[in-house]
């Protein structure tokens, strides 16, 4: 069994085929798919496939390039839902700062005041974050560990293999596992993952973006997380019943989920 703990089914690249997506991906051993709330205009199409499905489960939050949306999104009309197990998947992301200095520094503060909201909500309703941090790791490593946000933990979605990160480990915090570690250029993460405690190791797919070879520039989808179990394997020197077992048993864990 594995659960694809971020998996961006309210996509409308899955509009047409969703009810098939869902049966292969059954049919090769993923049970449990949870969809993150990055993008506050298809949440309630999130709320209505987990309705649907048994098997799957939402978030609810702000992307850092949606932050705008933040003030305007009733939390509260979602996190109460029965299927909503996390907040997220907000964070930290300095990949596409533009305009001058002080620009840029307006637009970190922005993004950290939203991060830090998203924070205390979570804490507030007790469920645990899913991280989104790109080119910001100090930054989110510093705001996570002051506002204790250990106090829930969650996720460092797709972790970017940087080290300073392994010691939110300490902090309640897992990291999320995808198709990226299965890519020729994966070195880092591949050298890293070692450094990880198994007991902190869950994974996703981030589907329909990323997906693992030999099927990228296709359409990722929650089937393909049997892939990055398999390299996972490889890396560790562990069987792939061990991997999807450990893992499956970490986000149960993490997600309050059966």
């Amino acid at each position: 069994m594995i659960i694809d703990t971020h998996i961006h089914l309210d996509d409308q690249r899955y509009t047409e085929d969703l009810d098939d997506v869902l049966q292969r991906a059954r049919e090769g051993g993923v049970e449990r798919f949870i969809i993150p709330g990055a993008d506050v205009t298809t949440l309630k199409r999130a709320v209505e496939i987990a309705e649907k499905n048994s098997d799957v489960y939402f978030a609810v939050g702000v992307h850092p390039y949606d932050k705008e949306q933040f003030d305007t999104l009733a939390f509260e009309d979602y996190v109460i839902h029965e299927k909503c197990v996390a907040i997220g998947e907000c964070g930290l992301d300095y990949f596409r700062l533009e305009g001058s200095d002080e620009e840029k520094e307006k637009e970190k503060q922005e993004q950290k005041r939203v991060f830090k909201a998203q924070i205390e909500i979570a804490k507030k309703y007790k469920k645990p974050l899913i991280v989104h941090i790109r080119d910001a790791s100090h930054d989110s490593k510093t705001l996570m560990i002051e506002a204790n946000a250990s106090e829930v933990g969650g996720v460092l979605h797709c972790f970017n293999a940087d080290e300073q990160l392994l010691i939110l480990g300490e902090h309640n915090f897992y990291f999320g596992i995808g198709g990226v570690v299965t890519f020729k250029n994966a070195k880092k993460l591949v050298n890293v993952l070692p450094k990880i405690p198994q007991e902190k190791l869950i994974i996703e797919t981030d589907g329909p973006y990323l997906t693992p070879t030999p099927h990228r520039g296709e359409r990722n989808e929650p089937l393909y997380t049997t892939l990055v179990a398999q390299k996972i394997a490889q890396i560790l020197d562990l069987r792939v019943e061990e991997v999807e077992n450990l893992t499956t048993k970490n986000a149960q864990e993490l997600f309050d989920i059966s």
